[in-house]
């Protein structure tokens, strides 16, 4: 169950926040999505139900199978950057 602490501790987890009424109207959202899936988790079967991508088939999709291919060593990608340190390729900071 979600409470307003959760709520609270998971915004400062990701370094936002809202005003109580932020927080009221999020933990209404959630009571709504929680009955939804108490229902649906009445519906006789539904544990056979193979978990699915997309709520409907595609066909015209067609996903490659995964390949274990060469990749380039640790000299070769250091080589193409622009500035690296320990072994390691070195980037702009992008947090403030």
């Amino acid at each position: 169950m979600v409470t307003k602490e959760k709520l609270k501790d998971y915004a400062a987890r990701l370094m936002f926040d809202m005003d109580d009424d932020g927080y009221d109207r999020t933990l209404k959202e959630f009571e709504v999505i929680e009955k939804h899936m108490d229902l649906i988790g009445k519906i006789d079967g539904i544990e056979n139900v193979e978990p699915m991508t997309f709520p409907y088939v595609i066909y015209h999709a067609k996903f490659r199978e995964d390949e274990v291919k060469e990749s380039l060593t640790n000299e070769e990608v250091l080589a193409n950057s622009k500035e690296n340190k320990a072994n390691q390729v070195k980037v702009p900071k992008v947090v403030l």
